[in-house]
């Protein structure tokens, strides 16, 4: 039987478009009743099952070892923690000319969310760059996430409006950090089977992702919150958004180079420390906004596809960058300072479902 393939021509990630049929589905037929409240307590479920999972995957001691290249690491994650939250901020001055107050606290959120780990190692190796650090860097990025997205989440949002409360910070982490931490525990144990049924969990990760989406877009269409968004307040987001991730890749790579980083490191800062996690920022968007969570989601599944476009054109120029040659050495250099990390499984999400890229390998797709 002939194995359907996603066109390699057609720029949008195939997951996207999962994404966005879903959200037709909730659209036409929301959950109501009790089909609502089973909807619910299956979307609790999932999302305590997919940090279980993501614990069980990220390697800790992996992304530990890579803090002996600890320049670049803290980099990436000043620039995810720091830099992005400080563009966000910024932004409150596009309300209420550009932004509603519900689009805004969306955007606000995907700045606080951890880096990706599998998108940025794609791409870090098809740019023929530090691809063991690329791996450390977001397997840290996603450790520290963990704890630090909910708490700038608490400071920031709550200072926005957005109605962050210690409930949900309770909720956090009952149905974020305690199903992770017990998925790092049990990762002795049930590591080996993670990683022979990585295809099939994988396939859980992404269907569990689209019950939240569905589950946090019907609970918006049954109480009128898209009534809220006009095409022209979609443009503008985009316009917002655009901007946000324009400043982070001149930033980044710019950056890198006035503090001293070789052509391979800027490579792993830029795709890493420019980059947001699909996987981690819809569960907990779902547990931190509720019934506001569709349009608190918004600006993060645009980003992520936009992100992904903008980086695969990006990529596939540094790869035949006239420095390419000569930075060979200098990202072997840097790969031996990362750590011996590049032959393990780390996951984000959905993400790490897939096995790593051969570093300087093409790929032809990064699905998430």
């Amino acid at each position: 039987m002939t194995r359907l393939r996603w066109p390699s021509w057609m720029p949008i990630d195939p997951y996207i478009v999962l994404l966005l049929g879903t959200v037709g589905l909730a659209a036409l037929f929301p959950a109501h009743g009790t089909g609502a409240t089973v909807a619910s307590g299956a979307s609790t479920a999932a999302i305590a099952f997919l940090f279980f999972l993501y614990g069980a995957r990220l390697s800790t001691r992996e992304a530990l070892d890579g803090l002996r290249h600890w320049r670049l690491h803290v980099t990436v994650l000043a620039c995810t923690f720091l830099v992005f939250p400080a563009l966000g901020l910024a932004a409150r001055a596009t309300v209420p000319a550009l932004l509603t107050q519900p689009l805004y606290q969306g955007l606000l959120f995907l700045t606080l969310v951890p880096s990706t780990i599998q998108s940025s190692i794609a791409f870090t190796s098809i740019a023929r760059g530090n691809v063991p650090a690329a791996i450390c860097a977001g397997s840290f990025s996603s450790l520290v996430g963990i704890v630090i997205t909910p708490l700038l989440a608490a400071v920031l949002l709550g200072n926005s409006g957005g109605g962050f409360s210690a409930d949900s910070l309770v909720k956090i982490v009952l149905q974020l950090l305690v199903p992770f931490l017990a998925g790092q525990l049990l990762r002795r144990w049930i590591g080996p089977f993670i990683t022979r049924h990585k295809k099939v969990l994988g396939l859980v990760d992404r269907g569990s992702i689209l019950l939240v989406v569905y589950t946090a877009f019907s609970e918006g269409m049954i109480q009128g919150i898209w009534h809220q968004v006009s095409p022209a307040r979609l443009g503008a987001l985009l316009l917002v958004e655009a901007a946000v991730l324009a400043v982070m890749l001149v930033g980044t790579w710019y950056g890198g180079r006035a503090l001293g980083f070789g052509r391979a490191d800027r490579i792993a800062i830029q795709f890493a420390g420019s980059k947001k996690s699909l996987a981690a920022g819809l569960p907990m968007a779902s547990v931190l906004f509720g019934a506001h969570a569709s349009l608190a989601v918004l600006p993060l599944m645009l980003f992520h596809q936009m992100q992904l476009m903008v980086c695969a054109v990006i990529a596939k120029r540094r790869a035949h960058d006239p420095e390419a040659e000569s930075g060979d050495a200098d990202r072997g250099a840097g790969a031996e300072e990362a750590g011996a990390g590049a032959g393990s499984e780390t996951g984000d999400g959905a993400e790490g479902s897939a096995a790593h890229p051969v570093q300087g390998q093409p790929q032809n797709r990064v699905l998430r």
